[in-house]
């Protein structure tokens, strides 16, 4: 049975995973009355936690959301739906004792935790991870930052003390005056 499938069956209801009477009976390829009248005849077995009835304001939100909403004479449940938590399910098999019924069940079974991991490993946790990572690069470009602000500091220092250097230079070559020329020199002409 394809997990996805029934996955898309597993709704949040009063803050619980849960799975519906009518499709937890398309699943099991029963009539939904007959999985109703099995639970109500082993009601001992389905404690609040493990099974509950919705309320009419909770299933009409649910036909309105899911569009279960069918046209035509009969396609409208007369009473409201039971809601089957994963504990309510895995006793369903011990209700529905049939080769089907233990077969679905593992895999709905199967199903509820799938999405249990799911949420276990949300994407919450990626995010908290795609933060701390983005923190560590920003403290990380911060030190290269201050790196190379210490070294320009330096650069600049070194470039301060080459042109004070120079002007030193050039202040004792004023000093000492004209040099001689060294080289060729040609001869001084009269005419000039």
């Amino acid at each position: 049975m394809d997990l996805q499938i029934i996955q898309d069956k597993i709704y949040e209801i009063r803050g619980q995973r849960v799975m519906l009477d009518f499709d937890l009976a398309e699943l099991y390829g029963t009539e939904t009355k007959y999985l109703k009248r099995s639970v109500k005849n082993n009601l001992k077995r389905f404690p609040p936690d493990f099974m509950f009835e919705l309320t009419k304001e909770k299933w009409h939100f649910l036909r309105c959301n899911f569009s279960t909403l069918n046209r035509g004479r009969g396609q409208h449940p007369k009473y409201l739906p039971f809601a089957f938590t994963e504990l309510g399910v895995a006793m369903l098999s011990s209700v529905l004792n049939s080769e089907i019924a233990i077969e679905v069940n593992m895999g709905i079974i199967r199903a509820f935790v799938a999405v249990r991991q799911l949420i276990a490993n949300s994407p919450t946790d990626k995010i908290a991870e795609l933060k701390n990572e983005l923190k560590e690069l920003k403290e990380y470009f911060e030190e290269i930052f201050t790196d190379q602000n210490d070294i320009n500091e330096d650069t600049r220092m070194q470039l301060e003390l080459i042109n004070q250097t120079l002007a030193e230079l050039q202040v004792k070559n004023r000093e000492i005056g004209e040099r001689k020329r060294i080289g060729y020199q040609l001869p001084k002409c009269d005419n000039e």
